[in-house]
């Protein structure tokens, strides 16, 4: 199975490639944190901030996120709570993904159907790699199947995900000033932040929070919002918090630690998000291969068990069984607690969509398996038909010379019969010929080989006297 094989390890590629990506994206290389160029003993005052830059700068990849932030802006807005919004947020990424959804479902099912036709090619040919794969590309065409099962389109969250996890990472610069915000604005913010004691200069230049230092302000700013919105009235005080659980701050595995901190509830709330995102990813990705794995059928339309379980796409999805769910719970306690979140409820979404998506295709193809199952019923009372039908000529000729079909048959027994007389006759005649000798006198060869040649009452002494 090259060619399937082939076009699995290009659909891993490309997931690996997009997760490389994400990873990039998640350790902070593009970060707007002014306190990051801060030298060694140098102040966050009014002497760093006057030479930073005043100009917004908005490169191709700030414009791709800028959709998302008016429409976070405008869900945050109308809830007023910014775990709603994302929760929303989800929501609507699944219904503009639909389509691709769909097409992803479809692809995957499809190919779980050509499991074991892709099987009996690879049997038929065997070595021959090049008939083996011009007719595995001639099944999938004339099926409409792709060779990647439709991971390419399984794989666009993670295309939303990257913007989304920027806008959440920096809701200052994405919320309130939609990426039209200066490293001098930044800075000042900044100085509020050092100036009120809420956060040092060394937290924001360096160490773990300087990555999400907009999300770890958002508590601080209601508490110094008069002096906020004196740097610019854009910033507000968000509200960050759902269920109590505080989502602008990153979840810490050993969260027992925090309780005199963050609280009790928060504390264990936090750390549960991460383990709660990985479970529902990898019982979404189970019941997803449950799903395809019934869908595997053989050429008359029944259901092949055996074959699902041993297939090429049954082992590379048990790479994404624990690739995805691992994924989600290291990014949830890299990132702030609302990335778990979106995860979340994406994936919770993303099973109540598979299953009707499953329950629409699947009734398709459960048609079609019928229509399968009914023709192999056919063709086999109809090889039945035939073959009780050879029986009965059989029975009736058992040495099958019927019509012209046993010409040859025919043929034979006339060249068997016409040998058999040959034979007798040369038989006879060497018989004739040692007959010479027992001849009497006055008799001849042929008096001796046929007695009654004359008549039976023939007496050659009859006229002695």
């Amino acid at each position: 199975m090259k060619q399937h094989r082939n076009n699995s390890r290009r659909a891993r590629r490309i997931a690996l490639i997009l997760i490389l990506i994400l990873a990039l994206t998640l350790t902070g290389c593009s970060i707007s944190n002014p306190a990051s160029k801060l030298q060694d003993g140098q102040a966050l005052d009014d002497a760093f901030i006057s030479g930073l830059s005043t100009e917004t700068k908005m490169d191709f990849f700030d414009y791709v996120k800028l959709p998302f932030s008016y429409l976070l802006s405008w869900l945050y807005d109308l809830t007023g709570n910014f775990g709603a919004a994302l929760i929303l947020f989800a929501l609507f990424v699944k219904i503009l993904l639909l389509p691709a959804s769909a097409k992803s479902k479809k692809g995957m099912m499809k190919m779980s159907r050509l499991t074991p036709q892709v099987k009996a090619l690879e049997q038929k040919y065997g070595d021959d790699k090049q008939a083996y794969q011009a007719a595995v590309n001639e099944l999938y065409r004339k099926e409409g199947a792709s060779g990647c099962g439709g991971c390419i389109w399984s794989l666009l969250p993670l295309l939303i995900l990257i913007p989304l996890y920027e806008i959440i990472r920096e809701p200052i610069t994405w919320l309130m000033f939609h990426g039209s915000v200066s490293d001098a604005t930044l800075a000042q913010v900044q100085k509020v932040l050092v100036d009120s004691g809420s956060m040092t200069a060394k937290a924001l230049a360096s160490g773990r929070s300087a990555a999400y230092w907009q999300m770890s302000a958002m508590p601080y700013i209601k508490t110094n919002l008069e002096a906020m919105q004196a740097v610019s009235p854009s910033i507000f005080a968000m509200n960050t918090r759902l269920l109590g659980i505080e989502l602008s701050t990153i979840p810490h595995v050993l969260f027992w630690n925090y309780f005199g901190v963050a609280g009790v509830w928060n504390a264990v709330g936090q750390f549960l998000l991460p383990i709660i995102s990985g479970g529902i990813n990898m019982l979404s990705v189970l019941i997803s291969q449950k799903q395809n794995n019934a869908l595997v059928v053989d050429k008359n339309g029944n259901q092949d068990m055996d074959m699902a379980k041993s297939s090429q796409q049954a082992q590379s999805n048990k790479m994404m069984t624990y690739l995805m769910p691992l994924m989600s719970v290291y990014i949830g306690f890299v990132a702030p607690a609302g990335l778990s979140v979106y995860w979340i409820v994406q994936g919770v979404f993303g099973m109540v969509q598979d299953y009707f998506l499953n329950k629409h295709y699947k009734k398709i193809y459960d048609a079609e398996d019928e229509i399968k199952r009914q023709q192999a019923a056919k063709e086999a009372a109809l090889e039945a038909e035939r073959e009780r039908l050879r029986a009965e000529r059989r029975a009736e000729n058992p040495d099958g010379m019927v019509g012209s079909a046993s010409k040859k048959k025919i043929q034979q027994r006339m060249k068997n019969e016409q040998a058999a007389k040959e034979a007798a006759y040369q038989e006879m005649k060497a018989a004739a010929d040692g007959t010479d000798e027992e001849a009497g006198e006055g008799e001849s060869r042929e008096d001796v080989r046929r007695p009654n040649r004359r008549g039976r009452n023939y007496d050659p002494h009859r006229y002695d006297d």
